[in-house]
């Protein structure tokens, strides 16, 4: 018995230490994207294989899910944390940063939560377009207060409720079935979860708004409103703060002017390529 106990802390430490492996790679990548998106080396396969990664490491040591950290953390539950709360903490206020730079690149790319719903959407099936983008975001502010008020005064883990856990560990309950359904959604409404559930998507929207680097348009659009009619979250608006913006590149590849939208940053003047 005594050497069964000894077995399972033994992996069970092994198993976090991977999980904060996760972790490093969401921070490393984040850097990553923003070098590509900066420099206009992006391409689309990178981000169809950046989201296969990011779902194999969901599956394979349930890591980067911060939103799942984000729960154990109101939670207080340390086992649930993987590690100290001041370091979950940490890692929390590290990614709202770079959200607040870079823009949202974790909810983008990093987070398999997202990932899984991002490669959803990719089902050649007709899409669900929703007018309003107000509604889904004060629908998820109204669930977060819901979901702090479960935590602290009822000690109730929500998202273990959507079954987030249970789906990226292959177990097959109530609870997986849940988060099943909503990434079969998924193939018809762009991110459903993401936009309409997740508590650390909304606290991300709110830096976000006031990222640093943006797409922009620079002087060179020809207001066709092409980029409005691709962007699935009603962000491509001229002066939309992109606070929903999730960096799908979608905007960009649709443009029919080159240069005429760019990642850049807030406050520099997008001038467009130059013209011989």
């Amino acid at each position: 018995m005594v050497s069964q106990e000894l077995y399972s802390q033994v992996t069970g430490m092994a198993f976090e230490q991977l999980r904060f492996i996760g972790f490093l790679y969401a921070l490393v990548f984040f850097f990553v994207l923003f070098v590509f998106w900066y420099t206009k080396r992006w391409k689309r396969w990178q981000g169809i294989a950046l989201l296969v990664i990011t779902i194999a490491l969901g599956f394979l040591i349930f890591s980067p899910i911060i939103p799942w950290q984000f729960q154990q953390l109101i939670l207080r539950d340390v086992q649930g944390i993987g590690g100290p709360i001041a370091i979950a903490v940490i890692g929390l206020i590290t990614m709202l940063a770079l959200s607040f730079l870079f823009g949202r690149f974790y909810c983008g790319y990093l987070c398999p939560v997202g990932a899984v719903q991002e490669l959803g959407y990719l089902v050649p099936v007709p899409k669900l377009r929703l007018k309003s983008k107000l509604l889904p975001y004060l629908f998820r502010w109204a669930f977060f207060f819901v979901f702090i008020g479960a935590g602290i005064v009822l000690s109730l883990s929500i998202l273990h409720l959507f079954g987030i856990r249970d789906f990226f560990s292959l177990v097959l309950t109530t609870s997986f079935f849940v988060f099943l359904v909503i990434t079969s959604l998924s193939f018809f409404l762009y991110r459903p979860f993401c936009r309409f559930f997740c508590p650390f998507g909304a606290l991300v929207s709110l830096p976000a708004m006031a990222s640093r680097f943006k797409i922009q348009r620079t002087d060179t659009c020809i207001e066709c409103t092409t980029c409005e009619k691709a962007c699935p979250t009603n962000e491509a608006k001229k002066t939309d703060l992109k606070g929903e913006c999730y960096l799908c590149h979608r905007c960009l590849d649709v443009c029919p002017v080159e240069g005429a939208l760019e990642y850049t940053r807030v406050g520099r003047k997008a001038a467009g390529p130059e013209k011989p």
